[in-house]
């Protein structure tokens, strides 16, 4: 099996995610003895808590470039960036290394490709749901995106950086993304992203009235195909067969 670097603790609720998911699905092809080859940079998300301006952005870009390279030195062949909304970075980040950085909004574009699904809803935190590097992956992709509400935008923000981040799923959280679910079937959205690496922590993604596509797990099962030698990513970050 060939080793993955994870730029992890943003936050550390879904960096565990990430290291359960990869090894279930390791131990489940590979044998109940086998465990992931696994680097993880794991960061301290208060340094990194709520990115406002270009200044701060450029600062946390620093900080994940110095990250991946400690993975690569650590011999990790390929990496993941354990959080969607630091994908903003990414570009920088994977100029860093000379090794693939596996990009997430890809992941799922290929993912909603494979079901013919054309048409979503983004749900995340607020750079996700509302700026460009995320979104115009998923549109590379195929998928006609709804645009942002920003009552649900204000409202997610507040779920995930005083809930979720820190390992809490009230049922309040559970019936708020219910709730959102159901309006974005109502405006007309064939599906729902969640960009959030915690956000399936509220909500049921096999029992909905929309089909969910989880970033996390399909970032965590593209992860995992490629340590078992199932997949190759190429230097944009998507897969190469």
């Amino acid at each position: 099996m060939r080793k993955l670097g994870i730029i992890g603790g943003m936050s550390w609720v879904s960096t565990r995610i990430y290291y359960d998911r990869i090894n279930e699905i390791v131990q489940g092809k590979a044998g109940r003895n086998s465990s992931a080859p696994l680097v993880i940079e794991s960061l301290d998300f208060a340094q990194l808590y709520r990115l406002q301006d270009d200044a701060d952005w450029d600062r946390a870009a620093d900080v994940l470039c110095e990250a991946a390279r400690n993975c690569e030195r650590s011999g990790a062949g390929a990496l993941v960036i354990g959080a969607n909304s630091m994908h903003r970075v990414y570009d920088r980040v994977a100029a860093a290394v000379g090794i693939p950085v596996i990009h997430i909004a890809d992941c799922v574009g290929e993912a909603m490709a494979a079901k013919e699904t054309s048409n979503a809803a983004i749900l995340g935190t607020r750079n996700v749901m509302t700026e460009s590097f995320f979104r115009r992956r998923l549109v590379n992709h195929g998928v006609d995106l709804m645009p942002p509400d920003m009552a649900i935008v204000e409202q997610l923000d507040h779920i995930i950086y005083d809930e979720l981040i820190a390992g809490k799923a009230s049922r309040d959280a559970e019936r708020a993304l219910k709730s959102i679910i159901t309006v974005k079937q109502q405006e007309g959205a064939e599906a729902i992203v969640l960009a959030c690496t915690e956000l399936a922590l509220v909500v049921d993604v096999d029992a909905n009235v929309l089909p969910i596509f989880d970033s996390t797990e399909i970032h965590a099962a593209k992860a995992a195909q490629w340590i078992l030698g199932e997949t190759e990513v190429d230097r944009s970050g998507a897969a190469a067969r």
